[in-house]
């Protein structure tokens, strides 16, 4: 099944045609119990998260309860995560207003409720409150205020997988907008001719990605620690380029048998990164800036910034200079950081489908309908998580190594 391809819509109808059915007969409600994501793998849908997160920029317990409408179904205590209470006041009226005059589908609110939560949250972030409001009635700040709003856009452009993603979030903060502007309650819209200033385009899902050949080439042309590790973030470890340019050695745990990163809170995914391949080269990278005595302890540390690392930008730049240097394309273009991140999804599930095939024979020997219930019935959650691991780390073994680096530590599997 091409999940890449289905739009929410398509996904949200496969729930009930085929999920529902399913988790039925297990003896769930699949009206109110949310799938786990090892469930969803027993049954061969586990390409469903990738999907969700990759193209629709979703957790998928974020899709089951705010697109499918699962669990308690209680709108009135989404937590949007900011504490400004006229945005709030001002979102939930809009959401209303959309309810009762448009009756737009139920799916299609959450969906709205999801996208305008992520604008105040990343503008509260940029601009230390999630005031969407106050400004809106000074026609001097406009100006300023629709560059704050491209900003916003910007770290949209950074992080959504597809233009057709980016439009819809787009769409919604527009709507919103309008919505204030036409009952008064602002006197412009700073996103009205936003989209102008970007080239999204709708159209098919973008399924760009890197293969494993071309990461190796990229990797083969850093020709210093600094840039390997750089590759090694965001293609063997999978952080998205802000997460690799704010990451800092006490965030490192690297002895024992569970090498990881941890991270105080992170979008879509959990608070710690197994470091499956490069910890002798992150392991270097620490001892190296150790040396100087003034070192702030972040692994891409930088003296200009107010921060004291370099920016997500600069991670860009860099990792789009090292793919130019050894000629690598997608699509006729100089790959982004954020294909890597794509690339490491796509190896991960193709490590696991391999992992799942070596097990079919022993499926056959026990009499299971498939390796999904041996996983399930007769493996303990660590050993399922050990074999995960050791698959993902034999198929990074096979891209970094094949680029001359060494890889000693990560090539012992967890007991």
């Amino acid at each position: 099944m091409n999940w890449s391809r289905k739009s929410l819509e398509e996904l949200e109808a496969f729930y009930w045609e085929t999920i529902a059915p399913a988790m039925d007969r297990d003896g769930m409600d699949p009206t109110r119990d949310v799938p786990t994501y090892a469930w969803l793998t027993e049954r061969g849908w586990s390409g469903i998260a990738y999907a969700l997160r990759e193209k629709h920029d979703l957790t998928p317990r974020e899709f089951f309860v705010e697109v499918v409408g699962l669990g308690d179904g209680d709108d009135e205590s989404y937590d949007w995560g900011v504490d400004d209470d006229r945005t709030v006041e001002a979102f939930e009226s809009y959401l209303d207003m959309l309810e009762s005059r448009r009756g737009l589908a139920d799916s299609t609110l959450p969906t709205r409720r999801t996208h305008l939560a992520r604008f105040a949250r990343i503008y509260r972030d940029r601009y230390g409150s999630a005031d969407l409001l106050s400004r809106l009635d000074d026609r001097d700040a406009e100006p300023d205020e629709i560059n704050r709003c491209l900003a916003v856009l910007d770290e949209f452009d950074a992080e959504l997988a597809t233009d057709g993603t980016k439009l819809k979030y787009l769409q919604t903060v527009r709507s919103f907008y309008e919505y204030l502007v036409d009952f008064r309650r602002a006197r412009y819209n700073p996103v009205e001719n936003a989209a102008k200033q970007f080239r999204w385009e709708q159209g098919q899902p973008d399924n760009r990605t890197m293969t494993a050949d071309q990461v190796s080439d990229v990797y083969a042309v850093a020709d210093d620690l600094e840039d390997r590790l750089l590759v090694l973030g965001l293609a063997g470890w999978g952080l998205r380029p802000n997460e690799l340019a704010s990451l800092r050695a006490s965030q490192l745990a690297l002895s024992g048998d569970d090498p990881h990163i941890a991270f105080d809170e992170r979008k879509n995914g959990p608070g710690t990164v197994a470091l499956l391949y490069g910890v002798d080269a992150v392991a270097a990278r620490i001892d190296a800036l150790a040396a100087d005595d003034d070192w702030n302890g972040a692994l891409f540390p930088s003296s200009r910034a107010a921060s004291g690392h370099i920016a997500r930008e600069t991670v860009n730049r860099r990792f789009k200079r090292l793919a130019d240097e050894a000629g690598v394309t997608v699509d006729g273009e100089v790959p982004t950081a954020k294909l890597c991140r794509r690339f490491w999804y796509t190896a991960y599930q193709e490590a696991v489908d391999e992992m799942l095939a070596q097990l079919e024979g022993v499926a056959a020997d026990q009499g299971s309908k498939s390796a999904g219930v041996v996983m399930s019935n007769y493996l303990s959650e660590e050993r399922r998580r050990s074999f995960r691991r050791q698959a993902m780390r034999e198929t990074l073994a096979a891209v970094f190594e094949s680029a001359g680096e060494s890889a000693t530590v990560e090539t012992q599997m967890p007991q």
